[in-house]
């Protein structure tokens, strides 16, 4: 059996959990010791915003204490730090450091770097035209808007 022999949905789940070592491979190549496929999750709902520990496990669909978790194995990497919120010494917010930063641009390279090998096999034409159908595939599973919003849950373990 070939891989073109498979439908799509099999196809896009088995390619999409594949693809997710690749980049941990990569980013671990690249320097980014520790980094896991959950800690992306966590890291999307930074990009524009500082949220509490309360609005980031709302946001991932996950208890308090697993967002907890996750914060404090990326603080111990040195990817995100809390600070005090102005005026309530008790609320922190989570948000990004320098080296947090520098790995969300690594992780946008190895995307890029994936994305050209990708290009380079199948052609302009056909790279469109996957995009397209993986589009689809989201609005289907109902998650189109939540990557508009980088809100996508962590998937169920």
């Amino acid at each position: 059996m070939q891989p073109t022999d498979l439908d799509l949905p099999t196809l896009a789940g088995l390619a999409g959990g594949g693809i997710v070592h690749v980049m941990i491979d990569r980013m671990r190549a690249a320097g980014f010791e520790g980094v896991k496929p959950s800690h992306g999750y966590v890291l999307q709902r930074l990009v524009e915003g500082e949220p509490t520990i309360t609005a980031l496990a709302e946001s991932l669909g996950m208890t308090q204490q697993g967002a907890s978790k996750q914060v404090r194995d990326l603080e111990a990497l040195g990817y995100v730090e809390r600070v005090t919120v102005s005026g309530d010494q008790r609320a922190r917010r989570v948000r990004l450091t320098r080296q947090g930063l520098r790995m969300l641009d690594g992780a946008r390279k190895v995307r890029g770097d994936i994305e050209a090998e990708i290009l380079e096999q199948v052609g302009a034409q056909q790279l469109k035209a996957a995009k397209v159908t993986l589009a689809a595939l989201l609005t289907i599973a109902g998650l189109d808007e939540r990557v508009r919003t980088r809100s996508v849950p962590v998937p169920d373990r």
